[in-house]
């Protein structure tokens, strides 16, 4: 079996890579044990400047996987919270990342994907690059909700109530990502934005990302993020009709099918 996350350095540029492919990338515990460990490494390591966050194969991640949540048989408010906790965590160790990071986004950037993207300090975007939010058509929510600090409320209300995705060139002029760029000339244009962060001291990345972050934080980022998981536990644990249908269809003829029953839902409306 493959890692689920690789990890390796170019001069001054660290690079973490989603490598579940099969999945879209999707995220389990093992790859947010790795993602946790990788990132540790990359911030006491002084010869890295800047951190890429990438992935392999089409998509760049779909969200949590569910067939996890699925086996588990998660269901009440607090059987969520620790689960969501966790996932909440990781998220914000990107948006604390000690030293300037960007994702490379490709395909579907969707749900905890989406989250983790924009937990970085920059992104740059392929033109096939989808981005959003569904959960709520899973009858869930966003854990952690940055979107509202990045997007700007209207927009965010949209997308958060229908599930709706946006495209690179939407994402784009709404101030989501930095550049949308040609599928081939992903990687490279993110490498050549790292190289031209690269040349600043280390001290003054740091302190530079420190405030940037703060500023954000005074407008109330970190309280809204963190009071957001509890609201998430609720929604997750409210077993709704839907959500119960949902799960059964998952647990009999498995998560494709359930997806349809769910897209079925929805299609006529989109």
């Amino acid at each position: 079996m493959s890692d689920p996350v690789l990890y390796d350095t170019d001069g001054p540029i660290a690079t973490i890579t989603l490598n579940r492919p099969d999945k879209l990338n999707a995220l389990n515990a093992d790859v947010i044990g790795e993602l946790d460990r990788r990132l540790a490494q990359a911030a006491v390591d002084d010869s890295v400047k800047v951190l890429l966050v990438a992935a392999n194969g089409r998509a760049f991640c779909a969200g949590f996987d569910m067939n996890d949540e699925i086996e588990e048989g998660t269901e009440t408010p607090l059987e969520w919270l620790p689960v969501l906790r966790r996932d909440h965590e990781l998220t914000m160790r990107i948006w604390e990342f000690p030293k300037p990071t960007i994702a490379v986004v490709q395909g579907y950037c969707l749900g905890g994907g989406c989250e983790l993207a924009m937990a970085c300090d920059m992104i740059i975007a392929a033109e096939d690059a989808r981005f959003g939010e569904p959960e709520i058509q899973y009858g869930s929510g966003p854990v952690t909700l940055l979107m509202p600090f990045l997007l700007g409320q209207k927009k965010t209300n949209e997308l958060l109530f229908t599930g709706d995705r946006i495209n690179a060139e939407q994402a784009l002029a709404h101030g989501l990502v930095n550049k949308v760029v040609a599928g081939d000339e992903l990687r490279s244009t993110a490498r050549d934005l790292a190289l031209r962060i690269a040349p600043t001291p280390l001290p003054i990345l740091r302190l530079t990302k420190q405030a940037l972050n703060r500023a954000y934080e005074a407008k109330g980022l970190r309280t809204a993020v963190d009071a957001n998981v509890d609201i998430s536990a609720l929604i997750n644990g409210a077993n709704t009709p839907e959500q119960q249908e949902f799960d059964r269809i998952a647990a009999v003829e498995g998560l494709k099918a359930a997806l349809k029953w769910r897209d079925s839902r929805y299609g006529a409306h989109r």
